[in-house]
């Protein structure tokens, strides 16, 4: 049975907790190649991405690429996160040429086709949304009834819980910045972007806010 989560506003963070949320989030800025062409026609996924384009190397390991399907050579990568491969697959990292060699591939395909190399791995990524055409936000209490309340509800796998104070304050008092980063990178058993692949960096703000929001507010009398 699913706890039932607490209405909470924006507007109740404290003063204290704001200042330090103040700035954006560092992201990785990775201008595109002179002369890439768009990519075509309707949208693909991951596995049809990699099929085409990524098994070239990737099904047999040529020039050193990890094997689709090799756990322990995609552990290594997953633990860097989406964010940190699909910097390599956009820039070209060792033998492996820019945009995987095809530039007609956006960002959001390349992170399609490491998302679904990893998760034929061992991993379990949701695939990304088209970033370029974004639905509407979700709230953060919308992101932890949805997926960030399956360990920060119970505690699991050492997730700060929903209402302990302490560990709440613990994690943000290095910056409520750092936090963040950790939930879109990943760190420890949470997965990059905690499992949800396509949740926005300012989706992953809202719902550390609240979490922190739920954990140090005054209770009401």
């Amino acid at each position: 049975m699913s706890r039932k989560l607490p209405n909470c506003g924006i507007s109740s963070l404290r003063i204290g907790a704001m200042s330090s949320a103040r700035g954006a989030l560092m992201t990785i800025a990775i201008p595109f190649a002179f002369g890439m062409m768009p990519a075509q026609g309707a949208e693909r996924s991951g596995e049809s991405i990699a099929k085409e384009v990524c098994a070239a190397c990737h099904k047999t390991g040529e020039k050193g690429a990890p094997v689709i399907g090799d756990k322990d050579a995609w552990a290594k990568r997953k633990a860097q996160g989406l964010s940190k491969l699909s910097q390599h697959a956009l820039e070209g990292i060792r033998n492996m040429p820019s945009h995987g060699g095809n530039a007609g591939l956006s960002s959001t395909d390349l992170e399609r086709a490491i998302t679904y190399m990893v998760n034929q791995s061992g991993g379990r990524w949701t695939e990304p949304v088209n970033k370029a055409v974004p639905g509407k936000a979700r709230t953060g209490a919308q992101l932890v009834k949805a997926k960030c309340g399956d360990c920060h509800l119970t505690g699991a796998n050492g997730a700060p819980k929903i209402g302990d104070r302490d560990a709440w304050v613990n994690r943000v008092s290095g910056g409520l910045d750092k936090v963040i980063a950790s939930g879109i990178h990943g760190r420890g058993a949470m997965p990059p972007r905690g499992g949800m692949a396509d949740i926005t960096d300012a989706e992953m703000r809202a719902a550390v806010v609240y979490m922190f929001t739920e954990s140090t507010a005054p209770k009401k009398k």
